[in-house]
């Protein structure tokens, strides 16, 4: 509840700029693919795709004021409140699911778990996730956090911002865990500015449900 709190109060005012992979996207996604983004925020990435002239778009999020956002920035697109955790789409029915900066919302790894099963149900046989999420620092700002809120959260990588957000940057080696029943298709460790104005390790992955 206090995550959904936080995301509800900074909806008018954060500004999300990680820069989604498009043309990596369109190797493997076709325009007239069902899309579905979970975590969409206020609609960026989906609005992308519209403008590329992806048509059967839709997004999800579990802060009602990001869609409230959303709804009203880009009329045109989608986007609807979900229950945390749960993707309101049937078994086997979407052909790509976008999960940008979502994970690092997630501080547990069973909550990640749960999403990576949810979204393996809804994507049909041979259907792409795309992930966008953050790596591990090594600097000593970072590191400190790090330390600080591990036993806290039970978890190396949590920390907690002074506004209240609880946010997650991740190994690569769990990363590629979490993914490990999809095929990979694309991976690739990239430099990231947050929402904050801050640097951060972080990779884009594009991946092929796997039987």
């Amino acid at each position: 509840m206090e995550q959904k709190n936080y995301w509800n109060d900074v909806a008018e005012t954060k500004t999300f700029t990680t820069p989604f992979q498009s043309k990596e996207f369109e190797r493997y996604v076709s325009k007239k693919a069902i899309i579905v983004d979970v975590g969409c925020g206020y609609g960026r990435t989906l609005n992308e795709l519209s403008a590329l002239g992806y048509e059967n778009l839709t997004g999800f999020d579990f802060s009602k004021e990001m869609i409230k956002r959303g709804n009203a920035t880009f009329p045109q697109l989608n986007l609807h409140t979900m229950v945390e955790g749960h993707i309101p789409a049937a078994d086997n029915s979407v052909d790509a699911v976008i999960l940008f900066a979502v994970l690092t919302c997630i501080s547990s790894n069973d909550d990640q778990e749960q999403l990576i099963r949810n979204i393996r149900r809804v994507l049909k046989k041979d259907g792409v996730i795309y992930v966008n999420d953050f790596l591990l620092n090594e600097d000593s700002r970072n590191l400190e956090r790090y330390e600080k809120y591990c036993e806290k959260h039970g978890v190396y990588g949590v920390f907690e911002l002074p506004e209240g957000a609880v946010l997650r940057h991740h190994s690569e080696e769990w990363i590629k865990t979490l993914l490990s029943d999809f095929e990979e298709l694309e991976y690739e460790h990239l430099t990231f500015t947050t929402m904050n104005g801050n640097k951060s390790n972080g990779f884009y992955y594009i991946g092929r449900k796997a039987l």
